[in-house]
C-alpha cells in the first residue's frame, strides 16, 4: 500500500489521532485513521471507502493495516482485516483470539494481493493528487 504511505508522508507522518478523509469524485470519500495496535500490538490503520444506503454509512471496502518499520527498511502495511458492507462480509486474516495469534495464510496473502490491487487502483484513480491540506481532519 504505497500510495497510502504516501499519502501518510504529505499529512505529515503517522501519529495517534490520525484521521484523513480525501474528496476524489467520482469516486467515494477515502478515509484513513489510526485505530490502535494490531495483532502484532504494532500501531494500527483503517484505509476504507465509504458510501451510503438509507442513511447508513457503508464500508466498500474497509482494510486494517499494522505499520511495520523494519530496521533499515522502509515502511510497509501489513493487513489482517477486510470488510465490505455491501455485500455482508468480515474477515480477519490475522488476530489474537484468546491470548494467542492466529495467522490464517491463504486468507493474508488474498488479503495481501487485494490491497496490493487497490494500491493501483488508488493510485490511477489519484488519491495522492486530491490529497490537500483539507484532507486532514485530526
Amino acid at each position: 500500500m504505497q500510495t497510502i504511505l504516501d499519502i501518510l508522508k504529505m499529512a505529515g507522518g503517522f501519529r495517534p489521532n490520525l484521521y484523513l478523509k480525501i474528496e476524489n469524485a467520482p469516486y467515494m470519500a477515502l478515509v484513513i485513521e489510526t485505530i490502535g495496535t494490531g495483532p502484532m500490538g504494532l500501531p494500527a490503520l483503517s484505509v476504507a471507502h465509504y458510501g451510503e444506503q438509507n442513511g447508513d454509512l457503508m464500508r466498500d471496502p474497509e482494510m486494517c493495516f499494522e505499520l511495520c518499520l523494519p530496521i533499515a527498511s522502509k515502511a510497509c502495511l501489513d493487513p489482517f482485516y477486510w470488510r465490505n458492507d455491501y455485500f455482508g462480509v468480515e474477515q480477519w486474516s490475522r488476530n489474537l483470539v484468546r491470548e494467542h495469534y492466529v495467522c490464517l495464510l491463504e486468507l493474508h496473502k488474498q488479503h495481501e494481493r487485494f490491497a496490493e490491487t487497490w494500491n493501483d487502483n488508488l493510485r490511477l484513480q489519484g488519491f495522492v493528487e486530491a490529497f490537500t491540506d483539507k484532507s486532514i481532519r485530526g
